[in-house]
């Protein structure tokens, strides 16, 4: 699954795509002192850390799996019953957990996962602007009118990014 960011400087957009291309991009534009911008994850609009070192990425050790074929192990933990269900489903436990996963990612994030995600990001932006409270109280109304109203005389890419986690398609990328 791809994760996508976008970081911010104050109430400007600096970029905006995948994790590692926008690391990228920030270290090239902004070396040095990356304290004041933040990255927000574009699923749960969540601050997200970045990690600026390369040499850390390298570095970081492997889990046991099957490196051979590029796969890290990773736990579930599930009752018994979980596992003769999944167990018993064509081509056994990965693929029907894959199967499983690709058709909820195909149904796209509920209207409460879109709203929480606009939640957290205007929680660590937008507090002290006027219109917050009232526009937090619209977005879980569903009241379209009054959010709209409430954040318009914010900055541009502020309702521009929040307009974007508010209205989410369907993810369907693998």
């Amino acid at each position: 699954m791809t994760s996508t960011i976008t970081a911010f400087l104050g109430d400007e957009e600096l970029a905006c795509g995948e994790r590692d291309a926008v690391t990228r991009l920030l270290e090239e534009r902004y070396p040095g002192d990356h304290g004041a911008i933040l990255a927000f994850d574009d699923a749960t609009g969540r601050v997200t850390d970045l990690d600026y070192w390369d040499a850390l990425k390298a570095a970081a050790p492997r889990t046991p799996g099957r490196p051979r074929i590029g796969v890290q192990s990773r736990e579930v933990t599930l009752l018994p019953r979980h596992w003769e269900w999944l167990a018993s489903q064509s081509g056994g436990a990965s693929a029907a957990l894959r199967r499983l996963i690709d058709d909820a990612r195909r149904n796209g994030r509920s209207e409460r996962e879109r709203q929480d995600a606009t939640y957290s990001f205007m929680q660590a932006t937008c507090g002290n602007r006027p219109g917050y409270e009232e526009a937090l109280r619209a977005l879980y109304r569903n009241d379209t009118t009054t959010f709209a109203a409430a954040i318009a005389g914010w900055p541009g890419d502020i309702v521009r990014y929040i307009d974007r986690l508010r209205l989410a398609e369907a993810t369907t990328s693998a």
